[in-house]
């Protein structure tokens, strides 16, 4: 799927010169659910780059890193999955950029943390 204007990065920066790269919509976000998922030494710089969705801890983890490095919107697309985003939104550990892009794209996660 190409990329469109709404799938550019945004004024949010993810860290210092990286900024925020945000779906135009939830729904494209189609990854896994559950099961192992390795994510590419892009994403995780660590040599055990597996993450089991089924644990808790390690599903927000694989959140999180994914959402502050992506710098593709295929590996969002990849890696994530719009209604467990939603689900676990209130939870992740990220920074204000981050959290402000997506809020501000995608009212849905602003009303999750509202809950």
């Amino acid at each position: 799927m190409p990329a469109t204007a709404r799938d550019t990065p945004v004024a949010h920066l993810a860290r210092p010169h990286r900024p925020v790269l945000v779906t135009g919509t939830l729904g494209e976000l189609t990854g896994p659910q559950h099961g192992l998922v390795e994510l590419p030494l892009r994403l995780w710089w660590n040599p055990h780059r597996t993450f089991d969705l089924d644990q808790p801890t390690m599903r927000l983890w694989l959140y999180e890193n994914v959402l502050r490095e992506a710098v593709r919107v295929d590996e969002l697309r990849r890696h994530l999955h719009g209604p467990t985003l939603i689900r676990l939104w209130p939870e992740l550990n990220l920074p204000r950029g981050v959290r402000a892009a997506w809020e501000a794209r995608h009212p849905a996660l602003r009303r999750a943390t509202a809950r």
